[in-house]
Parts: structure tokens; sequence; C-alpha cells
């Protein structure tokens, strides 16, 4: 059977020791080990055709994993990235799924929990530790809570409370959508009303709540 291919990244000499010892008369070929996003970017860049799998530490100097994650999945789609680290943050696990990965396990996670993930992802398939698991339900309740909350308001309501988000005023709303004043005012208090807000302030913390803006 052909083997697998595999780019190891990481900043710590012990860890792609290990790992590279790990996969020692297994169905994995290490063929490269890299010491950070960037020297693994410009080796993959020239190796890519024959890549596999990158496994790759989080965080790294000058490109770190996640970064690397997204060149990756934006450029060459067709390989797989299993990403590792030491701490099951919420943020690290945001990163990770906005990053597109294909799995992520903890640096403490067993050799048989490593050589299954490998497994499931080689089979296009992902893979996320135990420790994981509840972040990524509390992630997807929130997720739909945020749908519901949007559910009560209107395309042309969410175009407007985007647009007070961002300061602009009624008379500036009503000019850019060719509608009234009025119109632009009764939306406004129909949004305070469904959002249970009670000013300008509460609907702007609202939409930055529900990712109708980000910041």
């Amino acid at each position: 059977m052909e083997k697998i291919n595999i780019l190891l990244v990481d900043d710590h000499r012990i860890m792609l020791d290990g790992i590279e010892s790990m996969l020692q008369h297994s169905d994995y070929n290490i063929l490269a080990l890299c010491g950070n996003g960037e020297e693994a970017w410009t080796w993959l860049s020239e190796h890519k055709d024959v890549v596999h799998i990158v496994i790759t530490d989080i965080s790294m100097p000058l490109m770190n994993g996640i970064e690397l994650c997204k060149k990756i999945k934006s450029q060459f789609p067709r390989i797989y990235v299993l990403m590792l680290s030491m701490y099951n943050s919420a943020a690290a696990i945001d990163e990770v799924l906005n990053a597109e990965a294909d799995g992520f396990i903890l640096k403490n996670a067993s050799k048989i929990e490593f050589l299954n993930a490998l497994h499931k992802i080689q089979n296009g398939g992902t893979y996320f530790s135990q420790e994981i698991i509840p972040f990524l339900y509390k992630q997807i309740i929130a997720e739909r809570k945020k749908d519901s909350a949007l559910a009560v308001l209107t395309e042309r309501e969410k175009e407007i409370l985007e647009m007070i988000a961002q300061e602009f005023t009624s008379d500036e709303i009503a000019s850019k959508l060719f509608i009234s004043k009025k119109t632009v005012d009764n939306h406004r208090t129909n949004m305070l009303h469904k959002t249970n807000s009670k000013s300008t302030i509460g609907l702007v913390k609202f939409a930055i709540r529900n990712g109708i803006i980000t910041s």
C-alpha cells in the first residue's frame, strides 16, 4: 500500500523527533521537518504535489499554524491539515475552525488517538479530541441562538441595523436606501422591540453579538 506523505511543523525539536519516532514502521512517511510556518510554506510550495497531510503546531514564530493552515486551504485544498496544541481554549478552537483545519488534537494525546486522527483525516474525515467536544457543542448552541435571534429581523431591518451600527444617521440611511426617514425610524422602533433593546446602543450591541458587524 502506498504510504501517506507527511510534513511535520513545530518549533520544538523534541516534538518533531517524538512524532517522527512514533510514525516509524507505519503507513506514514515523514518527508520533512520544519520549525515554523514560514519555513514550512516555503518547503511546501516546492513539494505540494507529494504531500498528503501537514501536521502543525498552532503557536510558532514567523508564521503560526493558523496562518499556515489558511494558506494551505486556500491554495492547496487537497492537502489535509492536523493541528496540535498544548491548550484547548475556546479562542484556539475558534481559530482552528475558522482556518478550516481537518483535525485538532492536544499534544498530550495518546499514540492511539494520534494515529486514529491521522487515519480519519487521510480518509476525508475530521477528528477533534474528546476534550474539545464540549467547546464545539457550546459553539453550536451559540450559533443556533444567534440564528434564532436574527430570525426575528427582516432582511431590510438587518440592512438598516448594520448601517446604524456603522453610525449612519436616519437621514443618511434613508438617502442610501432610497426610502423616507419616517420609514427608517419605523424600522428602528420595530427593531428596538424585536431585540429587547432600549436604545441605539442596545441595537449596536445586538449587531455585534450576533455577527451582523464584527466590531
